[in-house]
């Protein structure tokens, strides 16, 4: 028999991509997300290959997988792709220790984040909404 197909969360017309386990801490890739927020798809990725921040790359990458996702499993023209949301979650924190004067130790937190990126098709969106 098996379970009935789970029902999909976004609508049709978008699509998205979730990177995990970025070792950079939340505060930190949610500049680089908010700079790419609510642009065209080429206007972003101009703006992640010139950035200063280390953290762009990896951005970017996930921006090119959610157009991909976009572009092959539902067949979007990749110039009306618009980034609707992108948002960034907190993972794992790993703790290390750091040895001090007088036999003290200080703690060092190295923070993990999420990214997901969810980009729409504009033309459809307002087909559908139509």
């Amino acid at each position: 028999m098996g379970k009935p197909k789970r029902e999909r969360r976004l609508a049709d017309y978008e699509a998205r991509s979730v990177t995990r386990n970025i070792r950079i801490s939340p505060q930190k890739l949610n500049l680089v997300a908010q700079m790419i927020r609510g642009k065209k798809v080429s206007v972003a990725i101009n703006e992640l290959t010139f950035s200063r921040k280390r953290i762009a790359r990896d951005v970017l990458k996930s921006l090119n997988s959610a157009i991909a996702n976009a572009e092959n499993n539902h067949g979007h023209d990749i110039d009306n792709l618009i980034i609707s949301e992108a948002f960034v979650g907190k993972k794992l924190v790993m703790k290390r220790w750091k040895p001090r004067a007088r036999g003290r130790v200080a703690k060092i937190l190295k923070p993990f984040s999420e990214l997901t990126i969810i980009v729409k098709d504009v033309e459809m969106a307002k087909e559908e909404s139509a």
